[in-house]
């Protein structure tokens, strides 16, 4: 369990951060780029959650709650040492990123398939489930490009390409299931 009773430890003034294996590296490193933004997509979760009902909203919070188990795997490198950490460290798992592909697959399937591009927008809570997807992207890319220099657990990889994914197709159902897309007219204001 974590117990966190000083918030402020002043051991990053000096612009370092320390990882999960206790190595301290720059506040800029690619791999607290990753897990950051990975902490970024949660927050845009919790705004996308306030607009949520039901079994969307009980979905964002598995989603959340992933996405800490992401978190906890990015700032870990060294998956080859886990057995000399003293305790399992937490891994993104395959059963994460099934569960991701199969509420995708349900939730497409009762989608009409789309003739065109959609605008990010309608609800409010497709527009913020946009922003989640965008901001995903994002945590996405610099995983992929840390992935070209560190070893990463590839289920973390994985699990943050199906997320983009759910992303989109949940800001469809959040427009009365893609009903009210707003749709891309290409070229519409030359």
């Amino acid at each position: 369990m974590v117990v966190l009773n000083k918030i402020y430890t002043k051991t990053g003034d000096g612009g370092e951060t320390a990882l999960g294996n206790g190595a301290r590296v720059p506040k800029y490193a690619l791999r607290v780029e990753a897990y950051g933004t990975v902490d970024e997509t949660n927050a845009t979760v919790g705004l996308a959650r306030l607009h949520a009902q039901g079994d969307m909203a009980e979905a964002l919070a598995r989603i959340q709650n992933d996405l800490f188990d992401l978190g906890a795997d990015l700032c870990r490198p060294d998956m080859e040492k886990d057995h000399d950490a003293g305790y399992t460290p937490l891994r993104m798992t395959e059963t994460q990123v099934e569960r991701l592909e199969s509420e995708i697959d349900a939730i497409n399937a009762g989608l009409q398939p789309l003739r065109s591009f959609i605008l990010p927008g309608g609800s409010a809570l497709a527009a913020q489930l946009h922003l989640c997807r965008t901001v995903s992207r994002r945590a996405e890319r610099l995983t992929v490009e840390l992935s070209r220099n560190e070893s990463i657990n590839p289920a973390a990889l994985r699990y943050l390409n199906r997320l983009s994914d759910w992303f989109f197709v949940a800001g469809r159902v959040a427009n009365e299931n893609g009903a009210t897309d707003i749709l891309w007219v290409p070229g519409a204001n030359r």
